[in-house]
């Protein structure tokens, strides 16, 4: 990656990313057959950056956009969010694993031998032929196998892999996740109490009570809230003690430059595509989506009001009842162009950028740190587009926003985004920055992409270079590089082999055998 990437901080790593939604079966013994709509999808998206995201129609966006929000159930691969800590949500799944490291350790060592017999018979291969084609294919999938089992143990337990007694550094990991756990609990219990002695205050308060008398009959739901505040308190104790413990553990280890660059893999991310509802539910307010319809987006049968406050109410952000809701709902309608008065007014009373303006005001009252815009200005007038998109950047910088901007237009992507993630037919095959994309496009579809852009600019010399035909069936996609079938420089090697997604150069990563521009 280029150097001012590396300062930058990652806020969701997707690594083999993988959606496929079955086809119905014509008959019980018919092959059942996938839609590949993400097929292993791998980038960095970094905090406070818009990572645009382009492609023909068809080629997956929208689908890529709604796994990563985990709308759809991600079919394989990894989604880490660093927004929240590990420890805040204590999922389950890290209870799976923490239980079965010598297992999980085992079956990284046997894929690992498999991978390594499988490069010694592809170099004794001789090159050019088709069992050497297979082969690389092959060692790719046995290197990703090798690595799933690799970076699931040492995320959570870093430079202990190479402890003899995994089973030792298990128990005390385990500790340190039931303690989290419990800790966890009793804060929800906190949140929810809070937002009952408000709502039952605010309700007193409106029909005349006083502060004495809102005192007085909450007085044991405030006794309540005093004694979780002091469980907590114990428990994040508790926590800290193993915390500690794992500390003193490092100390066979010091001074050993393996353990700690395994140690660098250890982090606190939170991989979304292990998590149940419940758990993922804890997360939903800091992802959110703005859909490209700003029509049907909307539940006609709610005022403006209520559809910006639904959101604040379900995440307990705000209680039903009382002024802070209110208040809160028109300084976040200002903040999206809307003027308060609109407060009370329904969806078919608005116009389409109006209504757009609504769906932002609704992901952004929620306080997220992760956007999704699906095609957030395709359905829009042109002069109405600038302006949401202006909307957009203010936003961006007031509230430390991330999006993933979809579009398929390469107009409004260049001008909203700081890097540009190319797709074809479930792949991501070039991302760079925007600058460097639009001068040294390295990947032939990109290049075919932006010959299509219409200018009026008469010095702009256009290359005779027309991409024809459709994109191929994503139920059975072309072998190799996907894009041969359409591409002008194919080769025997591009039908074969699928090409690896690698760094051409700093910061610039392409899946091409033939890359343009280098």
């Amino acid at each position: 990656m280029a150097n001012n990437q590396k300062e930058k901080k990652v806020l969701i790593r997707i690594e083999n990313l993988k959606q496929y939604f079955p086809l119905k079966k014509a008959s019980l013994r018919a092959e059942q057959l996938f839609v590949r709509a993400n097929d292993d999808v791998t980038l960095d998206i970094y905090e406070g950056e818009t990572l645009g995201l382009v492609g023909e129609s068809g080629c997956g966006k929208s689908t890529l956009g709604r796994t990563l929000l985990q709308i759809y159930t991600q079919t394989d691969g990894r989604t880490i969010y660093y927004g929240r800590k590990l420890d805040e949500i204590a999922p389950k799944y890290v209870m799976d694993i923490l239980n079965n490291l010598p297992a999980v350790k085992k079956d990284y060592i046997e894929a690992t031998a498999k991978y390594e017999a499988a490069q010694k018979e592809f170099n004794t291969v001789p090159d050019g032929s088709d069992e050497k084609y297979t082969l690389m294919n092959e060692l790719r999938v046995l290197k990703k196998e090798a690595n799933d089992h690799f970076i699931n143990m040492v995320q959570l337990i870093g430079g202990f892999y190479l402890s003899e007694d995994l089973n030792a550094v298990s128990k005390v990991f385990i500790k340190e996740h039931q303690a989290e756990l419990e800790a966890r609990k009793v804060k929800n219990k906190i949140q929810d109490l809070e937002i009952k002695i408000e709502e039952k205050s605010g309700k007193m308060k409106l029909k005349g009570a006083t502060e004495a008398d809102v005192k007085a009959k909450l007085a044991s739901s405030y006794e309540n809230l005093k004694a979780l505040k002091k469980e907590l308190e114990g428990l994040e104790k508790k926590v800290a003690a193993v915390v500690s413990e794992i500390e003193a553990m490092k100390k066979p280890f010091l001074g050993n430059p393996e353990f700690e660059k395994l140690e660098k893999y250890r982090d606190k991310g939170v991989d979304l595509a292990k998590l149940t509802t419940n758990e993922m539910k804890l997360i939903r307010k800091d992802l959110q989506l703005i859909f490209q319809d700003p029509y049907s987006s909307l539940n006609p049968r709610m005022t403006v009001g209520q559809i910006i406050s639904e959101g604040l109410h379900t995440h307990k952000m705000f209680p039903k009842h009382g002024s802070k809701t209110q208040d809160y709902v028109l300084e976040t309608m200002d903040k999206c162009g809307l003027a308060k008065y609109f407060v009370h007014r329904y969806p078919h009373q608005f116009s389409g950028g109006q209504r757009q303006r609504i769906g932002i005001a609704r992901s952004v009252a929620l306080k997220p740190k992760f956007i999704v815009c699906d095609e957030a200005v395709s359905a829009l007038d042109v002069s109405i587009q600038s302006q949401v998109i202006n909307l957009l950047e203010d936003l961006k910088e007031e509230e430390n926003l991330t999006y993933l901007f979809i579009s398929h237009d390469l107009s409004v992507i260049k001008y909203i985004s700081d890097r540009v993630g190319v797709m074809y037919l479930g792949n991501i095959v070039e991302l760079t920055t925007t600058e460097e994309l639009y001068s040294r496009p390295m990947h032939p579809y990109t290049e075919a992409l932006m010959v299509a852009i219409p200018t009026t600019d008469v010095d702009v010399v256009k290359k005779d270079y027309v991409l024809e035909g459709d994109i191929p069936s994503p139920i059975r996609p072309p072998s190799g590089c996907k894009f041969h079938t359409r591409c002008r420089y194919a080769t025997d090697i591009c039908k074969k082999v699928i090409p690896e997604f690698e760094e051409a150069r700093p910061g610039h990563f392409v899946a091409c055998h033939h890359k343009l521009n280098q």
